[in-house]
């Protein structure tokens, strides 16, 4: 017994003065609880809305006439584009299915220190897009990998895009204000 309560009050034990090594200071925690859901309830929103999007598109407008929205400034027109933006690129269509994985990986390593909601509403759509893009390389034809993705979103004088496009541009855009705010993923603001 003097054994055990000799091990159990030895000083490796006990805090030290300043705390122990598994407590850290309050001010070098992120406040706040971890904003993983909201970043996943986003992505899987702009996930299945895109989805949802190109299902109809195929289903309804693929090899039929472009539907006018606002007169010649809009259309809704089904493209089949194996490239990337612009439809440049088409050669590459496994480079960018490789590119849309390394990116959906890196947020979801990213989500671990992530305490901010703009960083993860912005993540978030960034995780959406990219899966809906993805989605339509791995399973379209022409076979996987290498699968065009559905684009139907015709402005006048610009490019054929999709849903998951927007995704990817607003959640691009809200980076780079939240960065220029000195806000990070952790929750933490710098001044430079």
């Amino acid at each position: 017994m003097a054994e055990a309560e000799s091990v159990i009050g030895t000083p490796d034990s006990a805090p030290d003065e300043a705390g122990s090594e598994d407590s850290a200071a309050p001010e070098e925690q992120p406040k706040g609880r971890r904003r993983i859901v909201a970043l996943f309830v986003v992505a899987v929103l702009a996930y299945l809305i895109d989805l949802g999007s190109k299902m109809l598109v195929v289903e309804k407008l693929e090899g039929r006439e472009p539907i006018r929205v606002i007169g010649d400034l809009l259309r809704f027109e089904a493209i089949r584009n194996p490239g990337a933006a612009f439809g440049m690129g088409e050669a590459f269509t496994v480079v960018f299915t490789v590119i849309a994985a390394a990116v959906i990986v890196v947020i979801i390593r990213l989500a671990r220190k992530l305490y901010s909601l703009p960083w993860a509403i912005a993540l978030g759509l960034l995780l959406g897009g990219a899966l809906g893009n993805l989605t339509d390389r791995l399973f379209r034809s022409p076979g996987v990998f290498e699968g065009a993705v559905v684009d139907f979103i015709a402005p006048a004088h610009f490019a054929v895009f999709n849903l998951a496009d927007s995704a990817i541009v607003c959640g691009g855009i809200l980076i780079v204000i939240l960065s220029f705010r000195g806000l990070d993923p952790d929750g933490t603001i710098h001044k430079d």
